[in-house]
């Protein structure tokens, strides 16, 4: 029996798979294309203007400060926010894998993993409040006003990332912990490995693929950071937190103008394609023994 497929067979699974391609290309595909298509014109309803610019609005677009300036802060939300979670989310899977327990404990941690980012960050936004918010009445003297200033409403806005994904990654790691053979820490114990010693040798190594998925996943969902920065800021103080997907929404609904703001979208998903090839990349090489 040959070891490869017929035609008929083959024919017969392009067929299978044609209707969820078809999905795809509608969901997916045919946005892209029309947001390509639009950022090469000027359109702005508002005045009924439509013309083709070509790539006048990418060259804007590299002198837009603008646009720098929110570029610099999905990349700083980006790594403060996954570094934390990182940092997080290995002690509380170490805590999780050990203690007996385990149910009750995950359940506990994973509720904020199960609230809507928008409800999570309107509950952190009344928590914050600087005249009647419950943790700034508990501040030592007068609480400070984190949404009036850039840099404090930025990091309000990783808290509230870190709070609901850190769960996340605790159960992607708990379960790279879970994969690794028990037989491993008897042959440490009996080497009179310390358990400093076992977690660097034994368990660090191998929990490495589970580190870089979790990586990959959460630094392509944190670079795209909108809900949370809208429901808190809206890209508030003096577009002071204001990211690549915030600029782009209030270029295209706020402003009105889809050429430019179609472009800003095309840069974003780019830059998030790089993220991705670059993570996977590293992903693969963990995963490779």
């Amino acid at each position: 029996m040959s070891a490869g497929l017929g035609a008929d067979e083959r024919r017969q699974g392009w067929l299978l798979v044609a209707p969820a391609l078809l999905v795809v290309a509608a969901v997916a595909l045919y946005p892209i294309v029309a947001g390509v298509w639009l950022s090469l014109h000027r359109v702005i309803l508002v005045f009924h203007e439509q013309r083709f610019v070509g790539l006048d609005n990418f060259a804007f677009l590299l002198e837009d400060q603008r646009f720098h300036g929110a570029l610099l802060r999905t990349l700083l939300f980006t790594v403060v926010a996954v570094a934390l979670e990182l940092g997080l989310a290995l002690p509380l899977a170490l805590l999780l894998d050990r203690r007996a327990a385990r149910g009750l404990l995950l359940a506990a941690l994973l509720m904020p993993w199960a609230v809507p980012t928008a409800v999570s960050s309107r509950l952190w936004a009344w928590l914050l409040n600087p005249d009647h918010g419950v943790l700034i009445r508990l501040w030592p003297g007068a609480g400070p006003d984190l949404f009036a200033e850039p840099t404090l409403a930025l990091l309000a806005a990783v808290l509230v990332d870190v709070w609901k994904t850190t769960p996340f990654v605790t159960l992607i790691l708990l379960a790279g912990l879970q994969a690794i053979p028990q037989d491993l820490y008897r042959a440490a114990a009996v080497d009179g490995a310390t358990r400093w010693q076992t977690f660097r040798t034994v368990t660090l190594p191998l929990l490495r693929p589970a580190l870089a998925l979790a990586l990959l996943l959460r630094a392509l969902d944190a670079f795209r950071v909108f809900d949370a920065i809208w429901v808190l800021t809206a890209g508030g103080p003096a577009n002071g937190t204001e990211t690549l997907s915030v600029y782009a929404f209030k270029t295209l609904m706020r402003t009105g103008d889809f050429g430019y703001g179609s472009a800003l979208a095309l840069v974003t998903f780019a830059c998030s394609c790089a993220l991705a090839l670059l993570l996977s990349r590293l992903a693969r090489a963990e995963a490779q023994p």
